[in-house]
């Protein structure tokens, strides 16, 4: 399974998710709550261990890597978010067929989500550069193949910043999943591809003030 990193850039630094910032993750996430209408985020103290608790048994699985993010303008712990659905295209084909196989040194494919922030640092640059942070790690660590991500269908918001990071849209599979509003949700899947990420890469770099002028 791979090695869990911090990884550090001029806004944020992704530190490894664990119970010691649970109190921290609940101050962000009680910050302003109505931002979080397409969004499930855990609500209080209880929750909130409930959500890191899983995500660290997932990790310890190889089946997700995930993070806190700390706004370095703050100091503060402003959300969180994970690379996850890890799958190791190593070795041969599990059997029977949708059987988990062993997890390799390194994932073949992932997805980025459970992405959420603090109402102060949305539209900040946080999510723009996690999402260069762990796109970069994939890409250019692993070497993965692909990066899904995935949106509510009706999230305008957040489906405008992942087509603003080059995403392809592969399509909206619908009545995919319960809703962050307990209604039946239809998900828009996104897709970047290893061969489209040096373009991608670019634009985000650019986005993100990383280009000098010439």
């Amino acid at each position: 399974m791979p090695a869990f990193v911090t990884l550090s850039g001029r806004l944020v630094r992704l530190e490894p998710l664990s119970l010691e910032v649970v109190d921290d993750l609940v101050a962000a996430a009680s910050e302003d709550r109505t931002t979080y209408g397409f969004t499930r985020v855990p609500n209080g103290p209880g929750e909130m261990a409930s959500y890191v608790e899983a995500a660290l048994a997932e990790q310890a699985e190889g089946r997700t890597m995930p993070f806190a993010i700390r706004w370095l303008h703050t100091d503060r712990i402003v959300g969180a978010t994970r690379l996850m659905h890890l799958e190791y295209w190593q070795g041969p084909m599990p059997w029977p067929p949708g059987a988990r196989g062993a997890v390799g040194e390194v994932p073949s494919v992932a997805d980025i989500g459970y992405t959420w922030l603090a109402a102060s640092a949305q539209g900040t640059g946080v999510n723009r550069e996690s999402k260069y942070l762990m796109l970069s790690l994939a890409f250019e660590t692993w070497q993965v193949h692909r990066i899904t991500l995935k949106a509510d269908v009706r999230n305008v918001r957040s489906r405008a910043a992942i087509e603003a990071l080059g995403a392809h849209l592969d399509g909206v599979r619908r009545a995919e999943s319960r809703g962050a509003d307990d209604t039946v949700r239809d998900t828009a899947y996104y897709s970047i591809l290893s061969s489209e990420w040096p373009l991608v890469r670019e634009r985000l770099r650019a986005r993100l003030g990383l280009v000098e002028a010439a």
